[in-house]
């Protein structure tokens, strides 16, 4: 990582800087929205790019001198497209939330009715939170998991749709284990006259991989981000059907958005160019692989995880039979340099600020080349650590061997 200039301009900032560069080197990333981005996009978004101002889409900017970055978005919409096979794709929302926003903002009337996942379910914010854009200006009905099974009832969806008639569905979930039936939920929204939006966020990369059904072909609307399962640069994108796609586009500009990130928009195309590789195939069949044998080991160990296990890359531990918090054993495990997040579960009695579980993903250690074994030996650590008579002890006993996993598996180029 080149911080030259960095650190003869503000030597306080570059320190932090390659702080954090250490911490990654150094501790084990089980957050499930996060990764490893390759150099070559990390390049791509600290580029001259980042100079350029270009308000509009490619060939009908504001700004003149825009040749250049005209090629480099045309390049990451082509890409886009063909990685996911769609009509059409917006590459320049900001991040996830605002790739969100766009279809609401381009497909609904303020105060129209959306059926969504709830959020202690495992939704995301903006699929309705009352404190969140969505759950203020539109009308929310949530669906959520059964409470037998922890997955999501597609018949009590569909009755809940024929109950509150929404202008959209959406589906998708920022902690929900098992992969999303957009096929079905398609079927539901055509039976209502709904719109269908899936939000892959979370999933995009094992779309991209082949190792999750694929909602473009059944969805009006599908919204990514680029910096979770697909391994690019912090930002989001909207895929539509051509019969919307003037109204996407004129809705992220000039409706939410001025001048686009062309930096970034220069990593997401170096990042839909990877993804199309047999490579990125192979490390999405690994990701799923991993969090699937370390569900079972955790399983193994004695601990409930939400659902039963896992199909995706992400699955939510229950602390409740251990009496323990996920605030306490996120902060413990942070001592071992164990990273994750504690995570709300469905009906959760604890609030979501110290919830009862845990939520763990493996795109991060995955990309760092670790393989099933692997993760079984990381499920045994966090055992370790939880069922100890001491556990911050015990957590700092096992740095030694956590930072000696890292430095055999380092963050590869």
């Amino acid at each position: 990582m080149n911080i030259d200039a960095l650190k003869r301009d503000d030597p306080g900032l570059a320190d932090l800087v390659a702080s954090e560069w250490q911490r990654r080197q150094e501790t084990l990333d089980l957050i499930a929205s996060e990764n490893l981005c390759p150099a070559s996009v990390r390049e791509a978004v600290g580029s001259i790019l980042t100079d350029k101002y270009a308000e509009g889409y490619p060939g009908n900017r504001w700004y003149g001198g825009c040749d250049v970055v005209d090629a480099v978005e045309q390049l990451a919409i082509d890409r886009g497209k063909d990685l996911f096979g769609a009509d059409h794709i917006n590459v320049q929302p900001h991040s996830g939330s605002q790739a969100n926003m766009a279809v609401y903002f381009a497909a609904l009337e303020p105060g129209a009715t959306v059926l969504s996942m709830d959020l202690a379910h495992g939704g995301h914010l903006t699929h309705g939170k009352k404190a969140n854009f969505s759950g203020r200006l539109f009308h929310i009905a949530h669906y959520g998991v059964s409470p037998e099974t922890e997955q999501i009832d597609y018949d009590a969806v569909a009755d809940l749709a024929r109950q509150v008639k929404p202008a959209m569905i959406i589906g998708g979930a920022s902690s929900y284990p098992r992969q999303v039936d957009s096929a079905r939920l398609a079927q539901i929204a055509g039976e209502v006259g709904a719109l269908l939006m899936i939000d892959m966020a979370h999933f995009a990369g094992l779309v991209a991989g082949g190792v999750h059904p694929d909602p473009v072909p059944v969805s009006d609307f599908v919204t990514g981000t680029t910096h979770k399962t697909l391994r690019g640069p912090r930002g989001g994108f909207v895929l539509c059907k051509k019969a919307y796609a003037k109204a996407i586009d004129h809705t992220v500009f000039p409706g939410l958005q001025g001048g686009p990130l062309m930096h970034v928009i220069a990593g997401k195309a170096a990042s839909f160019a990877l993804a199309m590789t047999d490579a990125f195939k192979a490390y999405q069949a690994r990701i799923v692989a991993n969090a699937r044998a370390m569900a079972e080991e955790m399983a193994s160990l004695g601990y409930r995880l939400v659902s039963g296990g896992t199909d995706t890359h992400l699955f939510l531990v229950d602390l409740t039979p251990l009496g323990l918090t996920g605030g306490t054993v996120q902060q413990w495990l942070g001592g071992a340099g164990i990273v994750l997040n504690k995570n709300v579960i469905p009906f959760d009695k604890r609030p979501p600020t110290d919830p009862s579980g845990i939520r763990i993903g493996t795109p991060s250690m995955t990309t760092r080349g670790a393989r099933e074994d692997d993760v079984r030996q990381v499920a045994r650590w966090i055992d370790q650590v939880l069922k100890a008579d001491d556990p911050p002890a015990a957590a700092e006993r096992l740095r030694e061997q956590v930072l000696a996993f890292c430095r055999a598996h380092p963050i590869p180029d």
